[in-house]
């Protein structure tokens, strides 16, 4: 039986890895496309605490039925500190990326966010014991000097605020590990948390410096909380099917998204570095990937 049990437990990782990878191409679609092009727009009017508390409310607003549906589960909360400290993660590091965003071009700041997957793989194997092959810390490791490339640290291109996207990646890895840590969570539990967190922390800096609101700016307004929320949801399903050391890299297929939506919207020409610095990583991605199936192809036909 236990012959039988090692196939079928593979199977179903991979099987639950497919799934998870398709839940966090659809939020990359709706946020890293959708929601990102709709910040920077109006991220040259609105400070980022402001955008993220706004973005935060509108997007309570549209789980309110989802919240009504499922009280029941709303006092029945496993993990509540964990869940605090998440989102105070995913403040940090949503509004660091929201101003990031607004002072940087799209693609430079999606680029410099590539170095995430290689943070959250460490921090999974340190916090949550997940194994990570050799393979894929190689290929971590080229695509973090392709994001080396594409931030030129030393040189006269270096640009002081993609620290800001350090930041952000820094504490978005973060909330990644203690969402893939709340696994056993109900996902509407979890989403609350979120949504309503971001308001409460964000309140008061926004209070401080809020600019009013033109009443036709509601309208990409009430697009940025309707997008972030439905990918917020995608996302906490991806991470709760497949392990975060599976998932974190296919993060880089985002700049795809991002790079036209700066060309297109923008007019923004990425930078020479840029483009080979994510050559490099996409590169690395890919390859890694690849050995990783060769792989376990071998060792099947072992078996």
């Amino acid at each position: 039986m236990s012959t039988q049990a090692a196939p079928e437990a593979e199977s179903e990782r991979t099987s639950n890895a497919r799934i998870g990878i398709g839940w966090l191409l659809l939020d990359m679609t709706l946020v890293s496309g959708g929601m990102t092009a709709l910040v920077k727009a109006q991220g040259a009017t609105y400070p980022a605490f402001q955008l993220v508390f706004i973005r935060a409310m509108i997007g309570l607003l549209f789980i309110l039925p989802l919240i009504w549906h499922h009280r029941a589960e709303m006092t029945r909360i496993k993990h509540p500190w964990r869940n605090i400290f998440r989102i105070s993660c995913n403040a940090i590091a949503l509004t660091s990326n929201f101003l990031a965003i607004t002072m940087l071009p799209l693609a430079m700041v999606n680029a410099v966010g590539f170095s995430r997957p290689l943070i959250t793989m460490a921090m999974a194997v340190a916090m949550l014991g997940e194994t990570v092959s050799r393979i894929r810390w190689l290929g971590a490791a080229m695509a973090f000097a392709g994001v080396l490339i594409v931030m030129a640290p030393g040189t006269e291109s270096f640009d002081v605020e993609v620290l800001v996207v350090l930041v952000s990646v820094v504490f978005g890895s973060l909330a990644i590990i203690q969402t893939r840590a709340l696994r056993d969570e109900n996902t509407i539990v979890m989403m609350v948390f979120y949504t309503v967190g971001l308001a409460v922390i964000t309140a008061i800096p926004a209070a401080f410096i809020w600019q009013p609101v033109v009443p036709f700016d509601w309208i990409p307004l009430l697009g940025i909380g309707f997008l972030a929320q439905l990918g917020q949801y995608c996302f906490l399903r991806a991470y709760r099917i497949a392990d975060a050391s599976v998932l974190a890299p296919v993060g880089y297929l985002s700049i795809v998204f991002v790079t036209v939506v700066g060309y297109v919207f923008f007019d923004e020409v990425p930078e020479v570095r840029v483009v080979i610095g994510v050559i490099v990583i996409l590169a690395s991605l890919q390859g890694a990937a690849w050995l990783e199936r060769r792989r376990g192809r071998m060792a099947g036909k072992a078996m």
